[in-house]
């Protein structure tokens, strides 16, 4: 990868991975709002802005964080499976992908109830959702620190790659 691609993709993987962070918290203030609140009305409105938000923020940011992420792997010396916290991140990453994408149908079920509401008792009880994002916020600052810190640590597969490197590299 060319030094300008490079950087190219290191920005739009730093926008998208803070942007899916910043999405979170948002998500969440929404969900800390929904179950303090003794408003009917603001639970809905909760609901429906958490699925909003999740749908059209949260989803797109975490693929194309995904997708950048895989990228910068694959084409710098980093590599996918040579360091330890690069695959860390990436299983986590997924992870994370995955518990979003199987959290969101809910999440609709319920703005959809939120939606069907008319009166200021009939929300059902539903509260907020304080679970998921708050440990998917945990999880995205665990990665941020994996990334920023890059602890030591070579994988077998790496190890491997750095020897025959220096094999190839001595006379």
């Amino acid at each position: 990868m060319t030094p300008g691609l490079r950087k190219f993709v290191l920005a739009a993987h730093l926008t998208f991975s803070v942007g899916w962070t910043g999405a979170v918290v948002a998500y969440l203030a929404l969900g800390v709002s929904a179950v303090t609140t003794q408003d009917a009305l603001t639970v809905r409105v909760a609901w429906i802005a958490m699925e909003l938000i999740g749908w059209n923020v949260i989803v797109p940011l975490a693929l194309a964080s995904n997708l950048t992420g895989l990228v910068m792997a694959l084409g710098t010396s980093w590599g996918l499976f040579r360091h330890y916290w690069v695959l860390i991140t990436l299983v986590l990453t997924v992870l994370s992908t995955v518990v979003l994408l199987e959290h969101m149908p809910t999440v609709s079920f319920l703005a959809g109830v939120a939606r069907g509401a008319d009166g200021a008792d009939h929300t059902g009880g539903l509260g907020g959702d304080l679970l998921h994002p708050g440990v998917g916020l945990l999880v995205l600052l665990v990665i941020t620190v994996l990334n920023v810190y890059k602890p030591r640590g070579l994988t077998p597969y790496g190890w491997r790659k750095q020897h025959e490197q220096r094999k190839v590299s001595q006379p």
